[in-house]
């Protein structure tokens, strides 16, 4: 699989996602405003990717900071600067405490060795990435048909992730225990990553993948083609809610009306435990471009045609038959139960 964001000679090297498929070209990352630009242009996109990078922008950018008194707040500073490039994803947050909390709790350490145990940290958080996903896969292997085809919207794959993927990962997973899937594809508009990234990692891999448009997906549930449904998320509420890339909610009703099984696969720092339903999660709204030209070059619309561009919308949890953590895939009723570390997962189990 092709790495999405790493450590290299001291900088970090960031797949351009925005070039793919018919390019594979990294950038180097010296600072955290690099990093930030990446996060807000897609270089990189997908929850947890968002949030492994963030954590190694938080790294970067600690490496110019003052080695004084001062150096705490200005990097809380660099933080509320990654945090404020996209509002919908989670991970993003949740990443930049993380580190800020890491560093703090060395504070009896000089400066300059936080700032060396910080990329130590941003790089623990990629390998915890990678076996999260892993262990969602496992998770949800079992819930995918043993011979039939699954619906996948967006992309939640390795390029999403530090490695192995969320949704993709469930599909990699089944497909490693023997599971005859067919996977088809959303292309996901505006931006269509379902069409050039999600077809590109699978193929890659050698996993059977058809793209279709997104309005075609009612019509391939119709003739009996699609026997599970099985997407990623950006952040999921306390009660279940879960907010994905646009699109999604309107596939969860189709499902719903085709008796097909919806799943989201995320591991737990997706979950926003202190958000009580999905009507509380922002939605990020883009420029009208994205829309009316294609890849910000050939015209689609009328010249100055109104737009309305979010990129993300929220699945109401009654249409989610369970949700894929790396403890175990639960009801969506049953995830807050999973806020206590301490909680034994089994008996939530979907089996």
């Amino acid at each position: 699989m092709t790495p999405t964001v790493f450590w290299k000679d001291g900088n970090v090297e960031m797949l351009d996602q925005s070039r793919l498929p018919t390019e594979v070209t990294y950038v180097t990352c010296r600072d955290a405003e690099t990093v930030a630009r990446g996060i807000k242009d897609l270089w990189v996109r997908g929850a947890p990717a968002i949030g492994v990078s963030a954590a190694m922008g938080m790294a970067l950018g600690a490496r110019p900071l003052a080695e004084d008194d001062s150096f705490f707040d200005a990097l809380a500073d660099v933080g509320d600067m990654l945090i404020s490039q996209r509002p919908t994803a989670v991970n993003l947050e949740w990443a930049v405490r993380r580190m800020l909390a890491f560093a703090r709790s060395n504070n009896d350490q000089p400066v300059a060795r936080i700032k060396e145990m910080l990329v130590e940290q941003s790089q623990r958080m990629l390998d915890e990435d990678i076996e999260t996903c892993r262990a969602i896969g496992k998770a949800g292997a079992h819930l995918m048909p043993a011979d039939g085809g699954v619906l996948t919207h967006c992309n939640a794959g390795a390029l999403a992730t530090g490695g192995y993927g969320t949704a993709l990962g469930v599909i990699r997973g089944a497909v490693e225990a023997g599971r005859k899937v067919r996977v088809f594809a959303d292309e996901t508009r505006p931006v269509l990553q379902g069409a050039r990234l999600t077809c590109w990692e699978l193929m890659e891999d050698n996993i059977d993948v058809t793209l279709i448009c997104d309005n075609m997906a009612a019509h391939t549930m119709g003739l009996g083609k699609i026997q599970a449904v099985v997407v990623g998320a950006d952040r999921i509420a306390r009660n279940g809610d879960a907010a994905n890339k646009i699109g999604t909610y309107g596939v969860a009703i189709l499902a719903r009306e085709h008796n097909i099984p919806f799943y989201v696969a995320a591991p737990l720092s997706t979950v926003d435990f202190a958000m009580e339903s999905g009507d509380e999660i922002p939605i990020e709204e883009r420029d009208g471009e994205e829309i009316t030209r294609v890849f910000g070059q050939t015209q689609i619309a009328p010249e100055g045609v109104k737009v309305f561009n979010p990129a993300f919308d929220v699945t109401p949890a009654r249409y989610i038959a369970a949700i894929i953590t790396e403890r175990g895939a639960v009801r969506p009723q049953d995830l807050h139960l999973l806020a206590d570390p301490n909680t034994d997962p089994t008996p939530l189990l979907v089996r």
